[in-house]
């Protein structure tokens, strides 16, 4: 099984990171999102699984991002570590995110997980699918 393991402002540091599968963009999570996902996986009992996030086929614009608890390192998979929380995708999805950012966003109009994907070329109405 092949994978690209990156660990940033955890246990390591980004020059100390571990490759084993093609260098390249990487998504990436800010610390306020790591928080805001071990806070979840403390609710959901999912404490020590990765967070897989994944481009599914759906959505008014054709593409929807996919955030959810595994347990599972699938082969292919890139993996990195980001404050102690583990982030998995697999090679597809990995076209459509490389140099993603996962933010946790609060405001007046709710809270959540923002992806700031650079392969975007445009969205729905509503910002919850996009296009390429």
């Amino acid at each position: 099984m092949s994978t690209n393991v990156e660990d940033v402002g955890g246990t390591g540091a980004a020059a100390g990171a571990t490759t084993t599968a093609g260098a390249g963009p990487v998504v990436t999570m800010t610390e306020r999102a790591a928080r805001n996902v071990k806070r979840i996986q403390q609710m959901e009992g999912a404490v020590g699984q990765a967070l897989r996030v994944s481009v599914v086929p759906g959505g008014c614009s054709g593409f929807s991002h996919d955030l959810f608890f595994d347990e599972e390192t699938r082969a292919g998979d890139h993996v990195f570590e980001y404050y102690g929380v583990t982030v998995r995708v697999d090679p597809r999805s990995m076209k459509l995110l490389a140099g993603t950012e996962i933010d946790f966003v609060e405001g007046m109009q709710g809270s959540g997980f923002a992806l700031s994907n650079p392969q975007s070329k445009g969205s729905c109405g509503c910002g919850k699918s996009f296009n390429v």
